[in-house]
């Protein structure tokens, strides 16, 4: 559904920022409370929390997260989903969020309804109270910021950092084609894993994988160590090689390191049990940087997931336009 209209009863400028906030609040309905607590003050009053916080946001723009194939319900649930993604990657569980609007005149009251219902209906999902935002004029653009604030669940956190030399590389579900496949709106975040993971002991690093393997990886490698990955067991989704499954993004699976020294099939067996239905993959291990390669050994230098800014010519030109909203930005 195009987001646009050139008829301006049918646009958010027909309303004005006051009356389109007073229906913000009545397509949200009850997955924002009242006043104090929610949408209607200058700021939202949240009860303390016992446990660590955490916090982050995330965008949804029109043109690079999504495009009019999207329905704007899926549009609104992917972004809420998006944040949600990150506080999986570290064990956390979401406590409330803010949502930020900026909007063409001409956006379509229609769109932006059925995105803030598709919102609600995934905040009352996993309990996210939406407790606030601010609406602002954007001319001939639309870009909703979702800010996340949530809590530890167990007794850690668990950060990108913390993986050591020997360690094995694992990661849930498939990878590759989230584009083709409306993955990338789709998905449904890791919560329950990532807090499960960060209540292992020998899970010593975890992240989500959101820009391409090929990009996330590097950022979980310990120091004076390398990726050893076993393109045999990466798991890809159905038409995909290797390079898509490196480099396509927004897969939103969850990527972690787990202590050498833990029994793997043991591991496994407990993660069958606990999540039957979530795929879960050995991909590799982090060996000594000066280790000689085999002839044959797959480089992640040799491929490229998304990067903000990064300026890209020839080739990579070309497949960026051809993804253009289909990775994580």
């Amino acid at each position: 559904m195009h987001p646009f209209t050139s008829r301006p009863t049918a646009s958010v400028a027909a309303l004005g920022e006051t009356r389109l906030i007073a229906s913000i609040r009545r397509w949200l309905g009850t997955a924002s409370p009242p006043a104090p607590f929610g949408i209607g003050d200058d700021c939202a009053v949240l009860p303390p929390s016992r446990s660590r916080q955490l916090l982050t946001v995330d965008p949804v723009i029109h043109g690079v997260h999504f495009d009019d194939s999207v329905l704007p319900r899926a549009v609104g649930a992917k972004l809420l989903k998006r944040n949600l993604s990150d506080l999986a990657a570290m064990g956390g569980r979401p406590a409330a969020a803010v949502i930020s609007l900026a909007l063409a005149p001409q956006v379509k009251l229609a769109w932006l309804e059925a995105f803030y219902r598709g919102l609600a209906v995934t905040a009352r999902r996993f309990r996210v109270p939406i407790v606030g935002g601010d609406v602002a004029t954007q001319p001939g653009g639309l870009v909703a910021t979702l800010t996340l604030l949530g809590e530890v669940a167990g007794p850690r956190v668990l950060t990108r950092t913390g993986a050591r030399t020997g360690d094995r590389i694992f990661v849930t579900g498939v990878l590759g084609g989230s584009l083709a496949s409306g993955h990338h709106h789709r998905f449904i975040p890791r919560l329950a894993e990532g807090a499960w993971l960060a209540r292992q002991s020998g899970v010593r690093s975890l992240m989500d994988v959101s820009d391409g393997l090929a990009k996330d990886l590097p950022a979980l490698t310990p120091a004076g160590a390398r990726a050893e990955l076993n393109t045999a067991t990466l798991p890809r989704r159905r038409g995909c090689d290797v390079r898509a499954a490196l480099c396509d993004g927004e897969d939103y699976e969850l990527l972690f390191a787990l202590n050498g020294k833990t029994e793997t099939e043991k591991f496994q067996a407990a993660w069958r049990r606990a999540f039957p239905r979530t795929r879960l993959t050995c991909i590799g291990r982090f060996v000594q940087a000066s280790r000689p390669r085999a002839a044959d050994a797959l480089r992640l230098d040799d491929y490229q997931g998304f990067e903000h800014l990064r300026e890209l010519n020839g080739r990579k030109k070309a497949q960026a336009a051809q993804k253009q909203f289909g990775r994580k930005r």
